[in-house]
């Protein structure tokens, strides 16, 4: 029907479910649904009908990051925050290169000046 135009509704909005089950951010068992709404009215003779089809993908939002942020005061006094890198605010921690960081991120140097 109308020269394929449903049919392509459909598959346009199954590549939608299917990209949004393939998302590792979202819940893989939690259902998805396609609805295709079809809408019949006639006119007033009744011999002529106008069908119309919608189609709605219901998709699973993505899910929740969470990080902690540190929040301090810088030395005129305004407030600033960084992510907590270490996991414990005040700790160092190795990062994947063997570099000694603080709990912002930023490289530890030990050499003296």
């Amino acid at each position: 029907m109308a020269q394929g135009a449903f049919m392509e509704q459909f598959n346009i909005e199954l590549k939608k479910v299917l990209a949004n089950i393939a998302d590792p951010n979202t819940d893989p068992k939690k259902a998805r649904k396609i609805t295709l709404t079809a809408t019949l009215k006639a006119d007033e003779n009744r011999d002529v009908v106008d069908f119309e089809v919608q189609s709605k993908a219901s998709l699973i939002p993505a899910k929740p990051i969470a990080t902690k942020i540190i929040i301090d005061r810088d030395k005129d006094g305004s407030v600033v925050a960084a992510e907590l890198k270490s996991g414990v605010k005040g700790q160092t921690f190795l990062d994947d290169d063997g570099q000694v960081k603080d709990d912002t991120g930023k490289v530890v140097n030990f050499s003296k000046k």
